[in-house]
């Protein structure tokens, strides 16, 4: 029996390392979702999106926030490369994705050349039963998106990573869906879980394209500090992880605590510079 679980445990280690190799190394481009700072986008589209690109940021995570553009994405898309920002990607609910919105919604997109369209929460998935069911209708969709080189994905919060490792609801998500579905993971709240965000890249390599770098969640007792190279992640082998395993093509910040003092863009910008300063040191180190 000993020499059976042995057999079994090789197999298994042996699968999980090939399925490494389908995650290519990456370079991920840095972006920052626009909800950090959604006041200020709010009040003036775009010198927030022109302020971020002079920080530093190479991309914008959309969250329903286009300012005069929300009808007219060929001029987002003439605006966002005139700035020298791309779409890294959007939030965009599932009701935006239904059947009577399917086609507005993809062909603005599309046009402004945005290819990952993540689901930012359903409640249903915080449970393992419910995420079954949010599983099916992302790969539902996916199909469709499929043959506009288009993708979707699921963005956690704290109970989609809450349970016993390998059965949690973000693990009934990752394995009820296709490779093409991407998982968004939000180390941040993750970290709040209890879990290791290196171990979410690892149980399934190449679908985390875009990841969340958050220092802290507003969980309730939270002391965590918000900006990222001042909290205690551990950002350098994150970011290993990100490149060599999980296929991630963006790392977006994200702002949800604020230090006293500081405005939503003052903390964005700070931690942009821990990041940056993360890989610098970690690249330095090769």
């Amino acid at each position: 029996m000993k020499l059976k679980k042995l057999a079994i445990a090789l197999v298994s280690t042996a699968a999980i390392m090939a399925s490494y190799s389908h995650a290519a190394p990456t370079q991920p481009q840095l972006s920052v979702q626009l909800w950090s700072v959604k006041d200020a986008v709010s009040a003036d589209f775009e010198g927030t999106l022109k302020q971020l690109k002079a920080y530093g940021f190479q991309g914008v995570e959309f969250a329903g926030i286009f300012g005069k553009y929300a009808d007219d994405a060929k001029g987002l898309k003439a605006f966002l490369d005139k700035t020298g920002l791309k779409a890294s990607a959007a939030h965009v609910p599932f009701d935006k994705l239904s059947a009577e919105n399917f086609e507005k919604t993809v062909a603005f997109y599309k046009a402004i050349d945005c290819h990952y369209l993540i689901i930012p929460m359903d409640k249903r998935a915080f449970t393992p039963e419910g995420a079954k069911v949010v599983a099916a209708e992302l790969e539902a969709i996916e199909k469709k998106l499929a043959p506009h080189g288009m993708h979707t994905g699921y963005h956690n919060h704290k109970p989609e990573m809450l349970g016993e490792a390998g059965k949690t609801p973000w693990d009934v998500i990752g394995t009820s869906t296709s490779s093409g579905v991407v998982l968004q993971q939000d180390v941040g709240w993750t970290e709040v879980a209890g879990k290791n965000p290196i171990d979410i890249i690892k149980a399934f390599p190449g679908r985390t394209i875009t990841t969340h770098y958050k220092a802290a969640a507003p969980d309730e007792g939270n002391k965590e500090n918000p900006i990222i190279g001042k909290d205690t992640t551990d950002w350098k082998a994150l970011i290993e992880a990100n490149r060599t395993i999980g296929g991630t093509l963006w790392l977006t910040v994200e702002q949800e605590v604020y230090p006293a003092g500081m405005t939503p863009m003052q903390s964005v910008e700070a931690s942009l510079k821990g990041l940056q300063k993360e890989l610098k040191e970690l690249d330095k180190k090769k």
